[in-house]
């Protein structure tokens, strides 16, 4: 018989069991995305976020060195640096703020499952600008209503409180497409909220003393691989600092602000490569040096490690070589890289993070003066410690973050929190040309304040249209969509439907047009050749004369056709 209590170790198991339920069904999660579009990722983004905390939860439990505050901490910290998506960094934020409701307690009983419930939901819509109802924010809600009703009546017994509770998420989730139109029309709930669901189904299983597989494997939750570039490029590059070194300090002293950067400067004369991040009592620590003792050492003045990982990546990049050999000619999937030289720059006013995704379309943005570029976008979301990673390397005093879509602004706005010795400004850049744009429209001789309000309003002048193909059947926006259909898609739905790609981005830009409309720029895909390219930018010409059109190679996958008119 269940207890009506959690103690700590409940707690952990109870996690990771949530974690791994999660992790089983993310490819089932992926295809309830709305959008019939090769990209359904928010199976793939919760978990990811999940997986992060999961593995600093495992440690734990497996040292035994576990308590409630260590515990939440776990939770807390891996989830936040890990969040991946828009619901991931909701997933994070319902953990932040559960776990700070119960830190404190030795036990977690009925009242105080109601607390945390509450709190939960509180931080998680507050970290949304403008919350949207039918969502995983309103299955969380849900739940923390029936929390709340069954606490107040006085109910003891733990596992009934907690069937109530989760019965009633279910039947808040069935109610999802109620509240957002465009989940009735593609008959789907919410796959946020199916995911949270999955995370409460696994921990309740947990506390019932079902037979779960606490074990959290490292390797198959890493991120996914990072864009090789050339055979050649890879075979001359030197790798200066051999060791990839990573940890993370239990803090057994106060760790102030001038005690962080003298640590950092300590690792960066040892090593490059460095993000600190400190989050109360936890600090994460990365630096590649030849020297992963002298770091270790400095680390244990301030207090215990955890999650020791060292990579000897001289005997790493040799085995890259040997598999990029083999596949050469595959196309590479996305990365973080520099657009200019910055690990050794002198230090400047201002600096440009950009998150984007193709070859050419990175190209232009170096052209424009980028710094660094994150590669991702809609297939693979950023996580908030990406972005970390990406300022740590910019050295200027403020840094404008564009993340270029919408299921990446939570993340950069997550990481500018974390950030204390940079002013972080985020445009809500929702696609690549409105980042283009607002590179563009960046004036050196104008204030900060002046730039972040006309990059804001310039990007509000963009339309974008993008056109791809459909991965199964479904009715959208009144449309009719068969598996293997072209779809031309704009920023607030689908503009054309068909089976002939040049027709379908034709009647896309069509849709897009209006008469005060001056430009259209045309970024082809890796899998549109020149000449298919030039034959759409001649048919665009013939039916808008007036207009200037740009065609740019582009290099993005997925995405056949990147267009926009401003």
């Amino acid at each position: 018989m269940a207890s009506n209590t959690i103690d700590a170790k409940m707690c952990a198991q109870m996690f990771l069991a949530g974690a791994k339920n999660l992790e089983s069904k993310k490819e089932w999660i992926n295809e309830l995305n709305v959008f019939p579009v090769p990209d359904g990722d928010t199976g793939t983004n919760m978990t990811l976020t999940i997986m992060s905390a999961a593995k600093e939860v495992a440690s734990l439990l497996e040292t035994g060195a576990l308590d409630m505050p260590s515990l939440c901490k776990a939770i807390s910290s891996g989830s936040l640096r890990g969040a991946r998506g828009n619901s991931g960094v909701i997933l994070s934020q319902l953990f932040r703020g559960f776990t700070k409701s119960v830190k404190n307690c030795q036990e977690i009983t009925v009242p105080v499952l109601a607390d945390a419930f509450d709190k939960a939901v509180e931080t998680a819509y507050k970290a949304v600008m403008k919350p949207k109802e039918g969502t995983i924010l309103t299955v969380a809600r849900g739940g923390a209503e029936k929390a709340r009703e069954l606490a107040d009546a006085g109910m003891e017994d733990l596992a009934d409180f907690l069937d109530q509770v989760i019965r009633h998420a279910d039947e808040t989730l069935s109610r999802t497409p109620e509240l957002l139109p465009v989940l009735k029309q593609a008959g789907v709930v919410d796959s946020g909220g199916q995911g949270l669901m999955q995370v409460l189904k696994g921990a309740y299983d947990a506390y019932l003393g079902k037979e779960t597989d606490f074990t959290i494997s490292t390797e198959q939750h890493e991120a996914a691989p990072k864009a090789s570039g050339s055979l050649e490029a890879q075979a001359n590059a030197e790798i200066k600092f051999g060791y990839c070194t990573e940890f993370i300090i239990m803090l057994t002293r106060t760790f102030n602000i001038k005690m962080e950067m003298d640590f950092k400067e300590y690792l960066e004369s040892i090593g490059d490569s460095i993000v600190v991040v400190a989050d109360d009592d936890v600090v994460k620590v990365h630096v590649h040096t030849n020297d992963p003792g002298l770091a270790i050492q400095k680390a244990l003045k301030y207090g215990a490690l955890s999650n020791l990982k060292i990579d000897n990546m001289r005997l790493e990049h040799q085995e890259k070589l040997f598999k990029m050999s083999q596949n050469q000619g595959n196309a590479g999937e996305a990365s973080g890289q520099d657009a200019a030289p910055v690990e050794n720059a002198p230090r400047k006013d201002v600096g440009f993070i950009v998150v984007s995704v193709g070859d050419g379309i990175n190209e232009i943005l170096k052209a424009l003066g980028v710094d660094y570029i994150i590669e991702g976008g809609q297939t693979m979301n950023p996580s908030t410690e990406d972005m970390l990673n990406a300022i740590e390397k910019v050295n200027a005093d403020n840094i404008f973050i564009l993340p270029n879509n919408k299921n990446i602004i939570l993340a950069a706005n997550q990481a500018k929190t974390l950030v204390e010795d940079k002013n972080i400004i985020v445009i809500p850049t929702k696609t690549v040309p409105q980042g283009i744009t607002a590179v563009i429209n960046y004036v050196p001789d104008l204030s900060i304040e002046e730039n972040t309000e006309t990059m804001t309003e310039e990007i509000k002048n963009v339309h974008t249209g993008q056109v791809t193909y459909a991965v199964r059947d479904t009715t959208i926006d009144d449309k009719e969509i068969k598996q293997g259909d072209f779809m031309g898609i704009g920023d607030k739905g689908i503009l054309s439907v068909g089976g002939e790609m040049q027709d379908v981005a034709l009647r896309m830009i069509e849709e897009m047009m209006s008469e005060e409309m001056e430009l259209i720029s045309i970024y082809y895909g890796s899998d549109i050749s020149e000449e298919d390219a030039e034959a759409l930018k001649n048919e665009v010409e013939k039916k808008y004369g007036g207009c200037d059109i740009e065609l740019q190679y582009g290099g993005q996958p997925i995405y056949y056709y990147t267009v926009s008119v401003e």
